[in-house]
This record gives C-alpha cells, structure tokens and sequence, in this order.
C-alpha cells in the first residue's frame, strides 16, 4: 500500500527551506540580507536591529543596508540617537523611503528605549508592537535578527512565495505568519525569512520567476498552473 505524504507536513516544509537554502548559498554568503549584514556585524545588536528594519519598509536591501551603516556610525547607541538633529539624521538615511519621515521615527524610538526601557530593546512581542512603526514583520525581524528567538517575519517575498507554492492561501502577511506557525516546525523558524527573502530577489522573483532554476517547481501550486502550461 502506498503511503501519501502530506506536502504541508513539518517534514516536507523542512525539506522545501532546506532546497531554497541551497539554491541560494552562494548568495547569502556573498550577498546576505541587510537585516542578516547588521546582525552579524553587529554580534545581533536588537537595537539597530530594529531601527535598520524601520528604515527598511518600502526600501531595497542595498539601500538600507548603505543608510544603516552612515546612520550607526554617527549614532550607534539609543543615547546619541535620541539626542540626535532630526535633519541631521535624515540626511545619512537618504535616498531611503520617506527618510523625512523616518528620521522623525528612529529618533522617537530611540528616547522610548531610552526613557522607558533603560536603552534595552524589549524581547516580548507585546511591548515591540508599542513602538512607533512597529508592527508584526518588524517585530519578529528584532526577535530573530536581534535576539535570536524563533519568530517568523513574513514580508512580501515570504508571503508571495509560501502562497505561490500552494502552501497556504492568504491574503496578507499576517495571514501568512499566523499560517506558517502553525504547520512549520519550530526549529525551521529562524532561517526561514533570511532564506526567502533572498530566494524571491533571486528566484522567485515577484516578475518573471526563474522557474528553470528553481528547485522547487516539483512542489510548487503555481507552477504547475501557470509557467508549465505556457511552455
């Protein structure tokens, strides 16, 4: 008798993380994430950390990753953030998204750490998502990145990508994380962002995937209905 495997099994999740890591190794060697870059250069540093996934939103990796380090190499303390020029600040983060904007932000973050957490980015979910433009994406990337918790940060690559596979079908982020904590195993959790991130700015890419080179095809939902038929 022939024994069915279930496709969202822990089993074959842990198998499918796995493959996209692989097809990707070089690369995150070469070229990790920004969010991957700031922790391990940083010894896992929660607090820029956080304020590099807050310049972060609506910007590209490169991007943040150069604003990041002008923005810690003048302040890379909540003390000197918090006391910091407003103008001054978003200068160094220039050109990333609504940098006016930001600099208003990280500099607001910076004196709640400061004032009400003696200068210790919180561990809990709770008390991140208090901060100012901090969200769930944001707050499991400090938890991840940060402090090394198992958390499951879903941006836009995690969530196209676990629904191009067929592995959940949901129509936001926090859909898709609520989904994948319940059907990935734990100890899968904390590569899973970094892995997909740079699976999806390399494969499985939001315009004109790579299907030819990737390693998941024979897995994935989207696949089968759309590049497969057309060629």
């Amino acid at each position: 008798m022939q024994v069915s495997v279930n496709p969202h099994s822990p089993r074959e999740l842990h198998r499918i993380i796995r493959d996209a890591a692989h097809a990707i190794e070089k690369a995150r060697k070469e070229d990790p994430t920004a969010l991957q870059e700031i922790s391990d250069s940083t010894d896992g540093d929660p607090f820029r950390v956080l304020i590099a996934t807050i310049l972060s939103h609506r910007t590209k990796d490169p991007v943040t990753a150069q604003a990041s380090t002008r923005l810690f190499a003048k302040y890379p303390r909540p003390t000197q953030l918090a006391q910091a020029d407003t103008r001054t600040i978003a200068r160094l983060i220039k050109p990333v998204g609504f940098y006016n904007i930001k600099a208003k932000t990280v500099k607001r973050v910076a004196r709640i750490i400061l004032n009400e957490y003696r200068g210790k980015v919180p561990d809990q979910m709770d008390e991140l998502l208090r901060l100012p433009s901090v969200g769930r994406k944001t707050a499991n990337c400090v938890l991840v990145y940060g402090f090394k918790q198992p958390a499951i940060p879903v941006d836009t690559h995690v969530h196209r990508i676990f629904n191009r596979l067929g592995v959940v079908k949901t129509k936001t982020p926090e859909e898709t994380e609520e989904e994948l904590t319940k059907i990935v195993d734990r100890k899968d959790w904390l590569p899973l962002n970094e892995v997909f991130v740079k699976f999806g700015q390399l494969i499985c890419r939001p315009i004109g995937p790579k299907c030819p080179v990737c390693p998941l095809t024979d897995r994935c939902q989207w696949y089968r209905g759309n590049y497969r038929d057309k060629n």
